[in-house]
């Protein structure tokens, strides 16, 4: 009687301690990122989070949050619900300059049939990156995408302009991250929810 009651107590108490650990938020680089959010009504988990290296130097974090969890490209493509991507400076960097490195992300993982359609997309993103000049250390921006609506870019917590309804849009723009050319493969990774690596890409973005 007494063993039953014990396996019973420590059986709770492994649900408990379950339970904490996925509300548990992750910290990337001194970023926290919460295990939750909410976007639209819709509860979003933390999918994965890392840091997007330049040679040595640490330039943003990521977090991806999707409606359920996701280990491969294709199916973070495919997720049918909400999703976000949710960026946080690390270094100062020259607003324009990035938008136009996330185009040619864009471009370099996108069959070009694909990004022909994607043009005005990016131009009205391009936009927004060059009116903002510059994003600093710890200012932040997300993408969001919300079905029958389309993609938000969102700059410190507010939103820049009228969606781009176009999922092929937001795919490619997921896609400077989860492609086959991603900005740094370790933050690919990061993002799928994999074990992180040793930083040593230089890629564009």
């Amino acid at each position: 009687m007494l063993y039953r009651r014990l396996v019973t107590t420590v059986l709770a108490l492994g649900a408990l301690l379950g339970a904490a650990q996925a509300q548990t938020p992750f910290d990337t680089a001194n970023v926290r990122y919460p295990a939750t959010v909410s976007l639209t009504g819709s509860s979003l988990q933390l999918n994965g989070a890392g840091v997007r290296y330049k040679a040595i130097f640490k330039v943003y974090t990521a977090g991806l949050y999707l409606g359920e969890k996701a280990s491969t490209p294709d199916a973070v493509l495919a997720a049918s619900g909400p999703v976000r991507l949710h960026v946080v400076m690390l270094r100062d960097i020259d607003a324009n300059e990035l938008g136009k490195l996330f185009t040619r992300g864009m471009q370099d993982n996108s069959p070009r049939e694909e990004f022909i359609h994607m043009i005005p997309g990016t131009i009205r993103m391009g936009e927004i990156f060059a009116a903002k000049k510059r994003l600093l250390v710890g200012e932040s921006f997300s993408v969001d995408w919300i079905p029958n609506a389309g993609t938000t870019v969102v700059v410190n917590g507010k939103a820049m302009g009228e969606p781009i309804r176009e999922r092929a849009f937001f795919n490619g723009l997921l896609r400077i991250w989860l492609g086959k050319n991603p900005a740094d493969p370790q933050l690919k990774d990061a993002l799928l929810g994999k074990p992180p690596q040793r930083p040593g890409n230089d890629g564009g973005n």
